[in-house]
């Protein structure tokens, strides 16, 4: 660790370099705590450039936490459509909801009661505090937590709970009183510009001269690689109705712990999201789909659907590898399927859909309607 000049050198180049050279993000041109605690709840598990328009987009809907707290759940997952972890946005609403409640609409600005809140842990609430409040609270990210691991040549596994504290008193040490709030960003900007996880750029790094891993040689092997979880390799069958008019259907979110863990269920697919009928299968994927159809009571019992492949879609979620197999049902009319909401194909979007739902409308938008001879079972 720094003392004296060293840590008083150390935090003014840091800092001298954060304000000349920090990104332009609109979250940096407030003091907003709302505006702040959004910024930072999206960027949880989100690059900056895929975060920008949805915060933009958002803010325009929802200027205020007294508008997003009143808002149709419905819309707020809407707007949050294409952004994953979909948690994130209800838990938003409901802290929203328990601002205006319990705080008369204005954000907190005492730790406990930051903490209190749906959604926020202890990295967000000092990210929030410090950064809207001035509060001394010093951040501990990922892309601060590889700054510290490389500036103390720090070996080993980060996340475990041993390793986190004293990552956490770290932090703390190098915290510059005077201006929290910019510190804070200042050390997440050099862990994302320069200190990055793969070839980082020791020559520009303003504070490399105090940095322990550059010294020895090893900042390129720090922090060490958590051993990854293996791959799942997941096959899904998606039915696409679609009637003359160009309509189609989707599924209702699963409302409750037990549809969401159910063996036909794809819940770590669709979330809490509206979807196509699909199902995870093995061996024939139009015999699975069309008995899951059965079970849904879309006609698949009449022996009189046609399932049209419609390419195939891959996709990802955390340690899965998703194959998706789409079969386009061409119906005269729709089935009526309970809890079911029927839109243009075109238009799934109008719906809060994850991105995998929305790569199935499209694979079906490009299926050939009429190109029965092939792909058809």
């Amino acid at each position: 660790m720094l003392h004296g000049y060293d840590l008083a050198t150390f935090r003014k180049r840091l800092l001298g370099w954060f304000r000349q050279f920090r990104r332009d993000l609109p979250w940096r041109r407030t003091n907003d705590p709302y505006r702040i605690w959004l910024s930072e709840i999206m960027l949880q598990q989100t690059r900056v450039a895929v975060a920008i328009p949805y915060y933009e987009r958002f803010l325009e809907r929802f200027p205020d936490i007294q508008t997003l707290a009143a808002a149709p759940q419905e819309e707020v997952l809407r707007l949050w459509s294409g952004l994953g972890y979909y948690s994130r946005a209800s838990n938003l609403q409901k802290a929203a909801q328990q601002i205006v409640g319990r705080h008369g609409g204005q954000f907190p600005a005492r730790e406990e009661e930051v903490l209190a809140l749906p959604g926020i842990g202890n990295y967000t609430a000092a990210a929030i505090l410090s950064i809207a409040f001035g509060e001394k609270r010093a951040v501990l990210d990922g892309n601060v937590a590889r700054v510290l691991a490389r500036l103390g040549a720090l070996r080993g596994e980060l996340r475990t709970s041993q390793r986190c504290q004293r990552l956490q008193q770290n932090a703390n040490s190098y915290l510059d009183p005077q201006s929290p709030g910019d510190w804070n960003q200042a050390m997440m900007e050099l862990g994302a510009t320069l200190c990055t996880p793969k070839s980082p750029r020791c020559l520009l790094c303003p504070v490399s001269q105090f940095c322990e891993a550059r010294k020895l040689g090893i900042a390129e092997s720090l922090p060490e690689k958590r051993k990854k979880r293996a791959t799942v390799e997941v096959t899904l069958a998606v039915g696409v109705f679609t009637d003359g008019n160009g309509r189609t259907f989707l599924l209702p979110p699963p409302v409750n712990s037990e549809e969401r863990a159910s063996a036909d269920h794809v819940p770590t697919l669709v979330s809490r999201m509206w979807h196509f009928p699909a199902v995870s299968v093995t061996g024939d994927p139009a015999a699975k789909l069309r008995a899951y159809l059965r079970k849904l009571r879309c006609g698949a019992g009449k022996g009189n659907l046609r399932l049209i492949r419609a390419g195939k879609v891959r996709h990802a979620v955390t340690y899965r590898d998703i194959t998706v197999l789409p079969y386009r049902i061409e119906v005269k009319k729709l089935p009526h399927v309970s809890g079911a909401k029927q839109v243009p194909l075109v238009a799934v979007s109008s719906l809060p859909v994850s991105n995998l739902t929305r790569k199935v409308a499209r694979a079906a938008l490009l299926a050939e309607p009429r190109a029965r001879e092939k792909g058809e079972r």
